[in-house]
């Protein structure tokens, strides 16, 4: 390739990334909190999860805002599960936790690389005032798409 076409590919490259960081940001920390279930009440014993965590998780899964959930018409009492089911369950939450582990790990390695990915680019004068506006414009596109 020519220099003149690699100098494109690269401009062209931080323009996108630039736009996409705030849905990356957006999607790395929705995901890392979604996979210890943060967004449910079973990810904290029962108790309702925080509002905007449950936003988030709509948005992330759904594409789309929160909604009221319907009224749930209480549920009849189950029998009690036998103690090797129970002993299998517990065995394969065990096996899971390392693999979630190390998703919370690469969401954050994602959010961290995206962080920076941003800092370098605002970093070139020559490319700065584009590269904030396509900021902007990547933070406001999805939340007039919800909107």
């Amino acid at each position: 390739m020519t220099p003149q076409t690699m100098r494109k590919l690269r401009q062209f490259h931080h323009y996108i990334g630039v736009f996409l960081a705030p849905a990356i940001l957006f999607f790395a920390l929705s995901g890392g909190l979604q996979t210890f279930r943060l967004q449910q009440a079973s990810g904290w014993d029962g108790a309702p999860p925080p509002v905007w965590m449950a936003w988030m998780a709509s948005v992330h899964v759904d594409q789309a805002k929160l909604r009221a959930e319907p009224e749930k018409k209480p549920e009849a009492k189950k029998p009690p599960l036998d103690p090797a089911k129970l002993a299998e369950r517990a065995a394969r939450k065990q096996a899971v936790l390392p693999m979630k582990i190390f998703t919370a790990i690469v969401a954050a390695g994602l959010f961290l690389s995206t962080l920076l990915g941003v800092a370098i680019a605002l970093s070139i004068r020559s490319m700065r005032r584009i590269s904030i506006l396509m900021l902007i414009a990547g933070s406001v596109v999805p939340i007039l798409l919800l909107a």
